[in-house]
């Protein structure tokens, strides 16, 4: 995790824990009492959360009553100012539940949702790293060779050895 959060701080983002702050508190705090502007949601289904949410909704999946864990998704809704924006690019996969629709409605929240339009992006992405615009190298914590995929694919998803993205080199 602190990999990910002076990534975040690097690139100038505050950043916020919620296993050591309450999410909600603080960025009322911060915006003066009124949330903010825009609220991003790109954990998706396999959100984790603790206390009363988190046991909810680990119960409901484990007892296949709904697919997704939507706790983030809920906290963006409450978190996000009246007339604010809620971005939804995290993957959702089926029934969720507890998820405060009548505060979207009333509080006039814009959602946009969508997966990322990978194909759409990437084009102009390379030619911008390969004019030196953009410098993604920050990112890729381990190269591997094709056979090493499968366990490279492992450490990834446990997030073991610090590990972020992989490139893989095919020929290597």
């Amino acid at each position: 995790m602190a990999e990910r959060l002076t990534m975040a701080e690097g690139s100038g983002a505050h950043t916020l824990h919620y296993e050591e702050v309450d999410i909600l508190d603080a960025l009322r705090e911060m915006t003066g009492g009124r949330g903010p502007d825009s609220c991003i949601d790109a954990v998706g289904m396999e959100a984790h959360m603790p206390g009363l949410h988190g046991m909810y909704d680990k119960v409901k999946t484990t007892l296949r009553m709904e697919t997704d864990r939507p706790g983030v998704l809920r906290q963006a809704v409450t978190a996000c100012r009246n007339g604010g924006t809620l971005s939804v690019p995290g993957v959702y996969g089926g029934v969720i539940d507890k998820v405060p629709f009548g505060a979207i409605v009333n509080r006039a929240i814009t959602v946009k949702t969508g997966q990322t339009h990978v194909h759409h992006y990437t084009r102009p992405l390379l030619e911008r790293i390969q004019r030196g615009e953009i410098d993604p190298s920050f990112v890729v914590t381990h190269r591997v060779a094709l056979d090493d995929v499968p366990e490279a694919y492992e450490t990834f998803r446990d997030k073991e050895d610090g590990c972020i993205k992989v490139v893989v080199r095919p020929w290597a």
